[in-house]
Protein backbone atom coordinates (compact mmCIF):
# COMPACT_ATOMS: atom_id res chain seq x y z
CA UNK A 1 0.00 0.00 0.00
CA UNK A 2 1.02 3.61 -0.60
CA UNK A 3 -0.14 6.60 0.42
CA UNK A 4 -1.74 7.86 -3.02
CA UNK A 5 -4.85 9.72 -1.88
CA UNK A 6 -4.90 13.40 0.19
CA UNK A 7 -7.23 13.50 3.32
CA UNK A 8 -10.87 15.23 2.87
CA UNK A 9 -11.81 15.26 6.88
CA UNK A 10 -9.33 16.22 9.63
CA UNK A 11 -10.70 16.61 13.42
CA UNK A 12 -14.22 16.23 11.85
CA UNK A 13 -13.97 18.65 9.18
CA UNK A 14 -13.83 19.08 5.47
CA UNK A 15 -10.33 19.62 4.64
CA UNK A 16 -10.01 22.88 2.49
CA UNK A 17 -7.33 24.16 0.28
CA UNK A 18 -6.28 27.55 1.33
CA UNK A 19 -6.57 29.71 -1.85
CA UNK A 20 -6.35 33.41 -1.64
CA UNK A 21 -9.03 33.80 -4.08
CA UNK A 22 -12.10 31.81 -2.75
CA UNK A 23 -10.89 31.46 0.91
CA UNK A 24 -13.69 34.00 1.58
CA UNK A 25 -16.18 31.15 0.63
CA UNK A 26 -15.69 29.63 3.62
CA UNK A 27 -16.20 32.07 6.19
CA UNK A 28 -18.41 31.32 8.94
CA UNK A 29 -18.31 27.97 8.15
CA UNK A 30 -15.91 25.74 10.24
CA UNK A 31 -13.16 23.77 7.89
CA UNK A 32 -9.47 22.27 8.51
CA UNK A 33 -7.16 24.28 6.37
CA UNK A 34 -4.90 22.86 4.28
CA UNK A 35 -1.69 24.78 3.21
CA UNK A 36 0.68 23.51 0.60
CA UNK A 37 3.50 24.72 -1.38
CA UNK A 38 5.54 22.84 -3.56
CA UNK A 39 8.47 24.21 -5.93
CA UNK A 40 5.71 23.85 -9.05
CA UNK A 41 3.39 26.42 -7.37
CA UNK A 42 6.68 29.16 -7.01
CA UNK A 43 5.33 30.77 -3.81
CA UNK A 44 7.34 29.89 -0.41
CA UNK A 45 5.50 28.07 2.50
CA UNK A 46 6.41 31.08 4.47
CA UNK A 47 5.15 33.25 1.94
CA UNK A 48 1.98 31.17 1.92
CA UNK A 49 1.31 30.80 5.38
CA UNK A 50 1.27 34.87 5.68
CA UNK A 51 -0.87 35.06 2.77
CA UNK A 52 -3.12 32.36 4.68
CA UNK A 53 -2.98 34.30 8.35
CA UNK A 54 -4.14 37.98 6.43
CA UNK A 55 -6.42 36.36 4.57
CA UNK A 56 -8.24 34.01 6.85
CA UNK A 57 -9.32 35.52 10.25
CA UNK A 58 -6.58 33.23 12.78
CA UNK A 59 -8.90 33.16 15.56
CA UNK A 60 -11.76 31.48 13.78
CA UNK A 61 -9.25 28.07 13.14
CA UNK A 62 -9.94 25.03 14.56
CA UNK A 63 -7.73 22.87 12.31
CA UNK A 64 -4.12 23.17 9.84
CA UNK A 65 -3.22 20.49 7.64
CA UNK A 66 0.38 20.87 6.11
CA UNK A 67 1.30 19.45 3.13
CA UNK A 68 4.33 20.17 0.83
CA UNK A 69 6.11 22.62 1.82
CA UNK A 70 8.98 22.68 -0.78
CA UNK A 71 11.68 19.78 -0.99
CA UNK A 72 10.10 18.06 2.44
CA UNK A 73 13.06 15.27 1.54
CA UNK A 74 15.67 18.16 2.18
CA UNK A 75 14.04 20.84 4.76
CA UNK A 76 12.06 19.89 7.70
CA UNK A 77 8.97 21.51 8.33
CA UNK A 78 9.60 24.95 8.93
CA UNK A 79 7.66 24.83 12.64
CA UNK A 80 8.82 28.16 14.07
CA UNK A 81 6.18 29.80 11.73
CA UNK A 82 3.19 27.87 13.81
CA UNK A 83 4.91 28.39 17.32
CA UNK A 84 5.15 32.36 16.01
CA UNK A 85 1.89 32.24 14.96
CA UNK A 86 0.36 30.97 18.43
CA UNK A 87 -0.52 34.36 20.08
CA UNK A 88 -2.94 34.89 16.67
CA UNK A 89 -4.16 30.99 16.39
CA UNK A 90 -6.18 30.98 19.70
CA UNK A 91 -8.63 28.40 18.87
CA UNK A 92 -6.32 26.27 16.74
CA UNK A 93 -7.33 22.77 17.88
CA UNK A 94 -5.53 20.08 15.39
CA UNK A 95 -3.24 19.92 13.37
CA UNK A 96 -1.77 17.40 10.78
CA UNK A 97 1.92 17.57 9.73
CA UNK A 98 3.27 16.52 6.42
CA UNK A 99 -0.17 15.27 5.04
CA UNK A 100 1.54 14.39 1.15
CA UNK A 101 0.71 11.71 -0.67
CA UNK A 102 3.72 9.51 -2.11
CA UNK A 103 4.29 10.97 -5.57
CA UNK A 104 4.60 14.23 -3.56
CA UNK A 105 7.27 12.59 -1.07
CA UNK A 106 7.45 9.37 -0.08
CA UNK A 107 6.51 9.51 4.09
CA UNK A 108 10.71 7.58 4.81
CA UNK A 109 11.72 10.33 3.24
CA UNK A 110 9.84 13.41 5.11
CA UNK A 111 11.71 15.25 7.32
CA UNK A 112 10.10 16.76 10.34
CA UNK A 113 11.56 18.66 13.23
CA UNK A 114 11.59 18.92 16.66
CA UNK A 115 7.37 19.11 17.87
CA UNK A 116 8.08 19.82 21.15
CA UNK A 117 7.74 23.38 21.12
CA UNK A 118 4.60 22.86 19.29
CA UNK A 119 2.56 21.83 22.54
CA UNK A 120 4.14 24.38 24.29
CA UNK A 121 3.29 26.87 22.34
CA UNK A 122 -0.45 25.34 22.06
CA UNK A 123 -1.71 24.19 25.30
CA UNK A 124 -4.78 23.90 24.22
CA UNK A 125 -4.08 21.47 21.19
CA UNK A 126 -6.59 18.18 21.85
CA UNK A 127 -4.94 16.49 17.83
CA UNK A 128 -1.52 16.10 16.83
CA UNK A 129 -0.63 13.51 13.56
CA UNK A 130 2.27 13.81 11.93
CA UNK A 131 3.21 11.81 8.65
CA UNK A 132 6.87 10.95 8.47
CA UNK A 133 9.50 10.27 11.43
CA UNK A 134 12.86 11.00 9.61
CA UNK A 135 14.50 13.83 12.15
CA UNK A 136 11.10 14.13 13.62
CA UNK A 137 12.08 14.26 17.35
CA UNK A 138 10.01 14.90 20.89
CA UNK A 139 11.52 15.73 24.24
CA UNK A 140 9.60 13.84 26.96
CA UNK A 141 6.58 16.17 27.86
CA UNK A 142 3.61 17.03 30.23
CA UNK A 143 0.57 18.01 27.98
CA UNK A 144 -2.68 18.05 29.34
CA UNK A 145 -4.89 19.14 26.30
CA UNK A 146 -4.02 16.53 23.81
CA UNK A 147 -6.37 13.58 22.55
CA UNK A 148 -5.35 12.21 19.81
CA UNK A 149 -1.69 11.79 18.91
CA UNK A 150 -0.29 10.02 15.98
CA UNK A 151 2.74 9.44 14.25
CA UNK A 152 2.84 8.02 10.96
CA UNK A 153 6.30 6.38 9.74
CA UNK A 154 7.74 3.34 7.70
CA UNK A 155 10.06 3.33 10.36
CA UNK A 156 9.64 4.75 13.94
CA UNK A 157 13.17 5.13 15.75
CA UNK A 158 13.34 3.72 19.40
CA UNK A 159 14.51 6.95 20.50
CA UNK A 160 11.02 8.43 19.49
CA UNK A 161 8.86 5.42 20.73
CA UNK A 162 10.65 5.88 24.28
CA UNK A 163 9.83 9.61 23.88
CA UNK A 164 6.33 9.12 23.81
CA UNK A 165 6.31 6.39 25.85
CA UNK A 166 7.69 9.20 28.60
CA UNK A 167 5.57 12.19 28.31
CA UNK A 168 2.35 12.62 30.61
CA UNK A 169 -0.42 12.86 28.74
CA UNK A 170 -3.52 12.65 30.94
CA UNK A 171 -6.27 13.53 28.55
CA UNK A 172 -5.30 11.26 25.70
CA UNK A 173 -7.84 8.80 24.38
CA UNK A 174 -6.32 7.85 21.42
CA UNK A 175 -2.29 6.84 20.60
CA UNK A 176 -1.60 5.86 17.25
CA UNK A 177 2.19 5.09 16.46
CA UNK A 178 3.22 3.29 12.61
CA UNK A 179 6.36 1.23 14.10
CA UNK A 180 7.44 0.19 10.36
CA UNK A 181 10.39 -2.09 9.53
CA UNK A 182 14.50 -1.63 10.71
CA UNK A 183 14.75 -0.61 6.62
CA UNK A 184 13.90 2.94 7.06
CA UNK A 185 14.94 3.11 10.65
CA UNK A 186 12.16 1.22 12.62
CA UNK A 187 13.88 -0.37 15.46
CA UNK A 188 11.05 -0.06 17.84
CA UNK A 189 10.71 -3.19 20.08
CA UNK A 190 8.54 -4.16 22.63
CA UNK A 191 10.88 -3.05 25.49
CA UNK A 192 10.63 0.59 24.20
CA UNK A 193 6.64 0.65 24.46
CA UNK A 194 6.78 -0.45 28.00
CA UNK A 195 5.53 2.53 29.55
CA UNK A 196 2.66 2.82 27.09
CA UNK A 197 1.48 -1.06 28.04
CA UNK A 198 1.65 -0.01 31.54
CA UNK A 199 -0.98 2.82 30.54
CA UNK A 200 0.40 4.94 34.21
CA UNK A 201 0.75 8.07 31.99
CA UNK A 202 -2.13 7.67 29.90
CA UNK A 203 -5.24 7.00 32.24
CA UNK A 204 -7.48 7.86 29.66
CA UNK A 205 -6.71 6.21 26.47
CA UNK A 206 -9.40 3.96 24.76
CA UNK A 207 -7.36 3.48 21.39
CA UNK A 208 -4.30 1.92 20.97
CA UNK A 209 -2.66 1.69 17.38
CA UNK A 210 0.52 -0.25 17.26
CA UNK A 211 0.30 -0.33 13.10
CA UNK A 212 2.14 -0.97 10.03
CA UNK A 213 4.91 -3.11 12.46
CA UNK A 214 7.28 -5.60 11.69
CA UNK A 215 7.19 -6.93 15.27
CA UNK A 216 3.51 -7.31 14.67
CA UNK A 217 3.42 -10.55 16.54
CA UNK A 218 5.70 -9.64 19.71
CA UNK A 219 3.66 -6.82 20.32
CA UNK A 220 0.81 -8.70 19.99
CA UNK A 221 2.66 -11.00 22.69
CA UNK A 222 3.13 -8.40 25.07
CA UNK A 223 -0.63 -7.03 24.71
CA UNK A 224 -1.30 -10.52 26.61
CA UNK A 225 -0.78 -9.23 30.07
CA UNK A 226 -0.75 -5.21 29.73
CA UNK A 227 -2.25 -3.33 32.30
CA UNK A 228 -3.98 -0.98 29.63
CA UNK A 229 -5.73 -3.28 27.96
CA UNK A 230 -8.53 -3.62 30.06
CA UNK A 231 -9.55 -0.02 30.22
CA UNK A 232 -9.12 -0.14 26.36
CA UNK A 233 -12.16 0.16 23.73
CA UNK A 234 -10.44 -0.47 20.56
CA UNK A 235 -6.97 -2.38 19.73
CA UNK A 236 -5.26 -1.84 15.96
CA UNK A 237 -2.36 -4.16 14.88
CA UNK A 238 -3.56 -3.35 11.28
CA UNK A 239 -1.17 -3.00 8.16
CA UNK A 240 1.61 -5.11 9.09
CA UNK A 241 3.00 -8.46 9.69
CA UNK A 242 0.91 -9.81 11.73
CA UNK A 243 0.31 -13.91 11.77
CA UNK A 244 -0.90 -16.52 14.05
CA UNK A 245 1.44 -16.92 16.61
CA UNK A 246 0.41 -13.20 17.33
CA UNK A 247 -3.43 -14.00 17.09
CA UNK A 248 -2.76 -17.41 19.33
CA UNK A 249 -1.06 -15.22 21.78
CA UNK A 250 -4.03 -12.77 22.04
CA UNK A 251 -6.26 -15.49 22.50
CA UNK A 252 -4.17 -17.16 25.38
CA UNK A 253 -3.97 -13.83 27.35
CA UNK A 254 -6.35 -11.70 29.35
CA UNK A 255 -9.67 -11.12 28.12
CA UNK A 256 -10.35 -9.05 24.59
CA UNK A 257 -14.10 -9.32 24.96
CA UNK A 258 -14.98 -6.05 26.55
CA UNK A 259 -12.73 -4.79 23.44
CA UNK A 260 -15.63 -2.97 20.71
CA UNK A 261 -13.29 -3.60 17.86
CA UNK A 262 -10.06 -5.11 17.03
CA UNK A 263 -8.57 -3.67 13.85
CA UNK A 264 -6.23 -6.45 12.19
CA UNK A 265 -7.06 -5.62 8.40
CA UNK A 266 -4.08 -6.27 5.97
CA UNK A 267 -2.83 -9.10 8.10
CA UNK A 268 -0.93 -12.82 7.41
CA UNK A 269 -3.59 -14.90 9.41
CA UNK A 270 -4.67 -18.31 8.08
CA UNK A 271 -8.25 -19.09 7.23
CA UNK A 272 -8.49 -21.45 9.96
CA UNK A 273 -7.39 -18.40 12.26
CA UNK A 274 -9.98 -15.91 10.39
CA UNK A 275 -12.74 -18.65 11.40
CA UNK A 276 -11.33 -19.15 15.05
CA UNK A 277 -10.39 -15.99 16.00
CA UNK A 278 -13.65 -13.81 15.22
CA UNK A 279 -15.76 -17.27 17.18
CA UNK A 280 -13.71 -16.39 20.53
CA UNK A 281 -14.32 -12.57 20.41
CA UNK A 282 -18.16 -12.52 20.22
CA UNK A 283 -19.27 -8.97 20.41
CA UNK A 284 -16.31 -7.53 19.18
CA UNK A 285 -16.02 -5.77 15.41
CA UNK A 286 -13.41 -8.03 14.47
CA UNK A 287 -11.61 -6.67 11.24
CA UNK A 288 -9.87 -9.30 9.16
CA UNK A 289 -10.30 -7.80 5.71
CA UNK A 290 -6.70 -7.51 3.06
CA UNK A 291 -5.13 -11.14 4.20
CA UNK A 292 -2.42 -11.59 2.79
CA UNK A 293 -0.26 -14.31 1.30
CA UNK A 294 3.24 -14.59 2.27
CA UNK A 295 5.59 -13.37 -0.16
CA UNK A 296 8.16 -16.37 -1.28
CA UNK A 297 11.01 -13.86 -1.66
CA UNK A 298 10.60 -10.95 0.87
CA UNK A 299 8.71 -13.44 3.38
CA UNK A 300 5.78 -10.94 5.71
CA UNK A 301 6.46 -7.60 4.90
CA UNK A 302 4.47 -4.69 6.56
CA UNK A 303 1.71 -2.05 4.46
CA UNK A 304 3.95 1.19 4.33
CA UNK A 305 7.90 1.32 4.33
CA UNK A 306 9.43 3.67 2.17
Amino acid sequence: MTINEHITHFAGLPVVDFDPQTAAQHTGSPVAWRLSASEEDEVEFAQLFATWLDTVDPASVDALVTGDWGEPWDVAFPLELLVDAAPRLTNLRAVFLGEMTFDECEISWILQPDVTPLLAAYPALQVLRVRGAMSLQLQPVRHTGLREFAIESGGLPATLTRAVAASDLPACTHLELWLGTPDYEGDTSVDDLASILDGTRLPALRTLGLRNAEIADAVAAALTAAAVVPRLETIDLSLGTLGDDGATALLAGQPLTHLRRLDLHRHYLSDAMMVRLPAALPGVDVDLSDQQEVDPHRGRYVSVGE
